[in-house]
């Protein structure tokens, strides 16, 4: 068990990283998973607990969150009328396969790898989040047939991979298939809840040596609790903020953050 002065260190880490989680997830829409799964990472390497497996936990405690944040997520934008269910009811099966397939993944690599995976992906999420364009169009419609049933598992595995929802690759792909905005970023909502919720349940039973205190299976449960906590007091200053500026040079500074600390985690994976 660990003493007092290194919970409260955990505590206070985490505590700031929820603000910080919460108010970019209202300000850009981005999904907290891609600031948290970093931060996680740094805070339990901080504080001692580094090894083989702390990947997991950053991934598998990102991902709880994820549940309780993308169900009050979809609820809300659901009674706007906003989510697409047709396209989440044909696409569900597929990212369930794809987040059971990503858990199972996740659970057999090294840290060290999850780490240089999570560092290429976020640097192509973070590369369109800044040089994307709202007009950039693949098809006119969401694939269906063979399309759809290569993408949908390939959405759910590499979030899992990443300990993201549906918001990073589910709003690009639906938007590059002429799915308006606001209909994209309420519809993977609904991904990140399918994403979440298979692949956590799997990582609760994992077996993770060196873990940080409060931890079960790969979840730490003293994260989960304040990171919701702190989400729920500052999305909503976020969303403020989004309405009283101009988010676009805001979203520019935050894709040049996201490359960095993608960058950072890919140094590290390859020992530099």
């Amino acid at each position: 068990m660990a003493d007092m002065s290194t919970l409260l260190a955990m505590l206070a880490l985490l505590l700031a990283i929820g603000a910080f989680a919460g108010v970019i997830a209202g300000l850009l829409g981005v999904g907290g998973g891609i600031v948290l799964v970093p931060a996680f990472y740094y805070a339990f390497t901080v504080l001692g607990y580094e090894s083989s497996q702390l990947m997991q936990v950053c991934l598998a405690t990102s991902l709880a969150t994820i549940v309780v944040t993308s169900i009050r997520s979809v609820l809300s934008h659901n009674k706007k009328g906003a989510v697409d269910w047709e396209i989440l009811k044909t696409w569900a099966p597929g990212i369930v396969i794809g987040a059971i397939l990503g858990m199972l993944v996740a659970s057999s690599l090294r840290s060290v790898v999850l780490q240089g995976i999570f560092g290429i992906l976020g640097i192509i999420v973070g590369l369109y989040l800044g040089f994307g364009r709202d007009h950039w169009r693949v098809g006119d419609a969401m694939p269906k047939g063979i399309a759809r049933a290569i993408l949908s598992p390939v959405l759910g595995f590499l979030s899992v991979l990443m300990g993201i929802g549906g918001g990073s690759f589910g709003v690009p792909v639906m938007s590059l298939y002429n799915v308006p905005i606001h209909r994209a970023v309420a519809t993977a909502a609904g991904f990140g809840v399918i994403i979440a919720v298979p692949s956590v349940i799997g990582f609760l039973f994992l077996n993770v040596a060196e873990k940080p205190p409060y931890t079960v299976g790969a979840v730490n449960l003293v994260a989960f609790v304040v990171i919701i906590a702190m989400t729920l007091i500052t999305t909503p200053w976020g969303v403020k903020l989004a309405h009283a500026m101009d988010p676009k040079p805001l979203k520019r500074a935050f894709a040049v953050f996201l490359t960095l600390v993608a960058l950072n985690m890919l140094r590290k994976a390859l020992g530099f």
